[in-house]
Formats: structure tokens, C-alpha cells, sequence
């Protein structure tokens, strides 16, 4: 195996620029599905603390059926049902032939909305955390419930949310192999086109294990590093 190693360099024949090509592209569908997953679960996490019954029922549906149903179908069922959506759109308006949805933008949304579902636990289970006695010393001060809400309680929420963001973030990043199943080139889809081209699985699954481990340890590194900033000035028993 180690005479085959030219195979992962940059010279001529070599696959490792297009490895590291698709490892940035992993980065961004991660990236961008993680930061929509933000905006999903924060809304998803607002709607069991309402005190209105259709935003409980609403946020409690969206958490069972994404937590519960494989990422892998919910990925197929946006690919093929947005795609056939489109398909009826522009064949209403003259149009004729199959028109399928970008490979990037549908990832995107698809793990924004399976990560969302797990979020909205972390931010619920973050929210519940902060000291009722927070919330009482911000009426005090007669602060408007968006005050409170800014000044007071996302910086704690915050704090408690981190640890758990890491664990999803890292559900992320595995997710994003998944994305390859509807065309688009990310590190799991590259290996598999550069382990068929030289026949040799074996030392590009291997490199793309390193890739992923690599990119998992740097990122759970700035986590770590923001648990750490948001935790400054904190007493611990």
C-alpha cells in the first residue's frame, strides 16, 4: 500500500488536490447546514415553552418526524419531491423535461432541517437551564422582554448550549457524506470516484477517514475554545 501513497500527493496522477477540493466543499455544506439548522431549531425550541397550543404541536411534529425518520431518506424525499415540485412548475408554464434541484442548496437545507430537530433540544434543554431567579432580576430592572431576552438570556443560554451544539455539529459533519447520494461531489463522493479510478478503496477510504478525523478535531477544538470564552468569569464548585 505504501508504494500507492504518490496516488494521495499533488504532483501529476496524484488525487490529493482533488480530495482536499472536496473536503472544503464538505466544510461548506456542513458550515451552511449547521448555521440554517441554528435558525430551524431556535424556533423549533420556542414553540414547546409557548404558551399557545399550535406552536407547541407544530415544533413537537417537526422534532418527531425529523429525529425519527433516517437522514437519508429525508434527504432523498427533498431531492426527488422538490425536484418533481419544480418539474410541475415550469412544466405549467411551457417548459418540458425534468429540471432537478442543485445538489448543494438541497444539502443545505436537508441537514439545516435534520440538524434543526436536534437543536431545538439543545436549545430548550438550554433555556430551562438558566436560573429563574436571571429572569426575575431582569424584570427588576424593568428591562423589555427583548432586553431580557438579548442582554440576559441568549449570553446563558449560550453558555449551557455549547456543549451540546458540539455533539451536533458533529452529526453534521458525518451527514454531509450522505449529500454524495444526490450528486454532489463532497469527500465521501470523491473517494469513492478516486478508489474506483486506481482500484485501490482501501488507501483513499483510509485518507478520507484522516480527512474527517482531521476536520472533526479542529472544529471540536473551536468548540471547545467558545465553551471556554463563554464560561470566563464563571465560579465552579
Amino acid at each position: 500500500m505504501f508504494e500507492k501513497l504518490y496516488l494521495l500527493g499533488f504532483t501529476e496522477g496524484g488525487w490529493g488536490l482533488s480530495l482536499l477540493g472536496a473536503a472544503a466543499m464538505t466544510l461548506l455544506l456542513s458550515v451552511l447546514g449547521f448555521l440554517l439548522g441554528m435558525g430551524f431549531g431556535g424556533l423549533a425550541a420556542a414553540g414547546p415553552l409557548s404558551k399557545k397550543r399550535l406552536p407547541r404541536v407544530i415544533a413537537n411534529a417537526y422534532g418527531t418526524v425529523f429525529r425519527g425518520v433516517p437522514d437519508l431518506l429525508t434527504i432523498y424525499l427533498f431531492y426527488y419531491g422538490g425536484s418533481v415540485a419544480l418539474t410541475a412548475i415550469a412544466r405549467s408554464l411551457g417548459s418540458d423535461g425534468f429540471i432537478g434541484l442543485p445538489s448543494l442548496a438541497t444539502g443545505v437545507i436537508a441537514i439545516g432541517i435534520i440538524s434543526g430537530a436536534y437543536q431545538a433540544e439543545v436549545y430548550r434543554g438550554s433555556y430551562l437551564a438558566v436560573e429563574r431567579g436571571q429572569f426575575d432580576a431582569a424584570r427588576a430592572l424593568a428591562l423589555s422582554n427583548s432586553q431580557m431576552l438579548r442582554l440576559v438570556i441568549i449570553p446563558q443560554l449560550w453558555r449551557h448550549a455549547i456543549p451540546g451544539l458540539s455533539n451536533v455539529w458533529q452529526l453534521v459533519l458525518k451527514d454531509s457524506a450522505l449529500i454524495s447520494v444526490i450528486g454532489l461531489v463532497e469527500l465521501m463522493r470523491q473517494t469513492q470516484i478516486g478508489a474506483g479510478s486506481t482500484r485501490e478503496p482501501f488507501l483513499f477510504y483510509l485518507a478520507a477517514a484522516g480527512i474527517y478525523f482531521l476536520i472533526a478535531g479542529v472544529t471540536g477544538q473551536v468548540f471547545r475554545v467558545a465553551e471556554t470564552h463563554s464560561s470566563r468569569g464563571i465560579l465552579r464548585p
